[in-house]
């Protein structure tokens, strides 16, 4: 069953186009890696996917009855402001519309509290964010996706920034969400994400699904973009290239 369906999906900025008659599809409970060059449509792919812009022609398709949670990159906040876990958190379970002086109830801190505690995290709801390593603040960032009961979470390089044990425990903890949830993330870390994820899709204007990861192999990707697989005996990135030369 697709939670989210794309046919033909054209963006354009202007003259640019950023991604072209792109077609793939996401089902329920998958764990699939978003891959693809600096510049190849991977973040307008998802702002798309979330919304956020809207396709040139074609479309993209979330299921109705399915819930997103996005998790941005760390990089993405101030992380010199004054504000506590439990706060950034909570930010997750603001109204559309929200009133001056917001208060949370009961409910929403009792149910923030229970999601730290499902991450690891309990024991940081009271430090200030720009004090948390950057794989603490991930969590926290994830835990503040998770406010909202996300049936598809959405991640933009949740691991750009943390060293490789960390990364491994973030996929880990993916991995046990994604018991529950479909789970969709940008990376450019394929050298610990092939374990975890199910399909690839590769990015680059067009796309390319690889729906069988096979055997890991330390090889270098085209375009700049590392590919660590191969899919039936052959290089993802001979694949790859054989598909762009037609």
């Amino acid at each position: 069953m697709s939670v989210i369906d794309a046919k033909r999906l054209t963006v354009k900025y202007g003259q640019h186009t950023a991604l072209e008659n792109v077609d793939f599809h996401i089902d329920k409970n998958e764990f699939v890696g978003i891959i693809g060059p600096n510049g190849g449509g991977k973040t307008t792919l998802v702002k798309t996917m979330l919304g956020l812009m809207q396709p040139s022609s074609g479309s993209i398709q979330v299921d109705v009855n399915e819930t997103i949670g996005y998790v941005p990159q760390v990089s993405s906040f101030d992380k010199g402001f004054p504000i506590s876990v439990m706060d950034v958190i909570l930010t997750g379970h603001l109204p559309k519309k929200v009133k001056i002086l917001h208060r949370f109830k009961g409910h929403d801190t009792s149910h923030a509290e229970k999601v730290m505690d499902r991450l690891g995290i309990s024991h940081l709801k009271d430090r200030q964010i720009g004090q948390l390593s950057g794989g603490q603040q991930q969590r926290v960032l994830i835990a503040r996706a998770l406010m909202n009961h996300p049936t598809v979470l959405v991640l933009d390089e949740p691991t750009a920034s943390v060293d490789p044990d960390t990364r491994s425990d973030i996929y880990r903890m993916l991995k046990e969400l994604n018991s529950m949830m479909t789970i969709v993330m940008i990376t450019h870390d394929t050298d610990l994400l092939w374990q975890f994820m199910d399909r690839c899709i590769y990015i680059n204007r067009t796309a390319h699904i690889h729906d069988q990861i096979g055997e890991k192999k330390e090889i270098k990707g085209i375009e700049n973009c590392p590919i660590d697989w191969f899919v039936e005996g052959q290089k993802i990135q001979e694949v790859l290239e054989e598909k762009v030369r037609r």
